[in-house]
């Protein structure tokens, strides 16, 4: 598989400018937010969500000026809702580096994660990218109502396939849709290709977190500590598909295990044995290769080039990596 510097090379100078520009549209007059803002830039991620944006206008019609306040607005928006994760979830580390709440508390975290998302806004009313707007605040809704119901579903331990995949609609492929219809969009693209990609983009943040979800349940080669999901009583694919085809006492005592003992090493170890040996991870792999084999029929509706090439290698590597 290529890495994502390989991937990257046809936009790469585009990513260079946006990263400049991106850590432009971060800065404040108070010290504090300026110390923390750029705490933030410095522990950035992989940035695959910016590359969708430039991959998608790029195939779309090309890269715009709309284009960079486009992937700088994606960004803005989630990395505010990352740092407001990090307070939901009492998470104190993030990609290996503390959390902004871990550093500076809850109610800095808070403010700091409300300075972002009126970052994103300024810079799209300014620029009067209204479409580009909507496009990212719906993605943001959904999110935190994905969020929202989630947790509901956690706490009476009801989760079947329908309300997993409206879950994970709404709370990682709605980002990845986001990226993809506001390239699309910032390149001048009619309403139908935009529909088009934002459509390609949800099946692939579907796939993508299939993928992660199944990382739970794997080896230990995969790049994850096993069981996090499990922990939080997180019901997943794997999971749900193992209980659907389990006896009815079976189902019950693999329920009670995730509900009452999902701290406990040696459970934790039961749950994911029950799990591997139901076939749960083979029937989440066969599912997610469905939502990429759905991506990739609707993006050989664009026009094939360069472009094209690079959203697909990008939609290999987040469905095939290893962690």
């Amino acid at each position: 598989m290529l890495s994502l510097n390989e991937i990257k090379k046809p936009i790469a100078a585009e990513i260079d400018v946006f990263e400049e520009r991106f850590k432009a549209s971060m800065q404040s007059s108070v010290p504090l937010l300026d110390r923390i803002t750029h705490y933030i830039v410095k522990r950035k991620g992989k940035q695959i969500r910016p590359m969708f944006v430039f991959f998608a206008a790029s195939l779309c019609g090309g890269i715009t000026e709309a284009t960079h306040r486009g992937a700088a607005l994606v960004e803005l928006l989630h990395t505010a809702t990352l740092v407001h994760d990090d307070v939901v979830d009492n998470s104190y580390q993030r990609r290996g580096f503390f959390s902004i709440n871990a550093l500076w508390k809850n109610k800095i975290a808070v403010l700091v994660g409300d300075f972002l998302l009126a970052k994103g806004m300024d810079l799209s009313l300014a620029n009067n990218d209204f479409q580009l707007l909507r496009i990212v605040n719906e993605a943001v809704k959904q999110m935190s109502e994905g969020e929202l119901l989630q947790i509901e579903k956690v706490r009476r331990m009801d989760v079947g396939e329908p309300v997993y995949y409206e879950v994970i609609r709404q709370k990682t492929a709605s980002l990845i849709a986001s990226c993809c219809a506001s390239g699309a969009a910032s390149a001048g693209a009619d309403e139908n290709a935009v529909e088009r990609m934002r459509l390609f983009g949800e099946k692939i943040g579907i796939a993508f977190q299939i993928k992660d979800d199944m990382f739970d349940f794997g080896t230990d080669d995969v790049g994850k500590p096993l069981g996090i999901d499990i922990k939080e009583k997180k019901i997943t694919l794997p999971l749900i598909y193992a209980l659907n085809n389990a006896k009815s006492a079976e189902r019950k005592r693999i329920i009670n295990l995730v509900k009452n003992h999902n701290d406990e090493a040696a459970k934790i170890a039961e749950i994911i044995a029950f799990v591997q040996s139901a076939g749960g991870l083979q029937y989440a792999e066969s599912q997610m290769k469905k939502y990429q084999d759905e991506a990739f029929e609707i993006l050989n509706t664009f026009t094939a080039g360069e472009a094209r090439t690079g959203l697909e290698q990008l939609v290999r590597y987040t469905t095939e990596r290893n962690k």
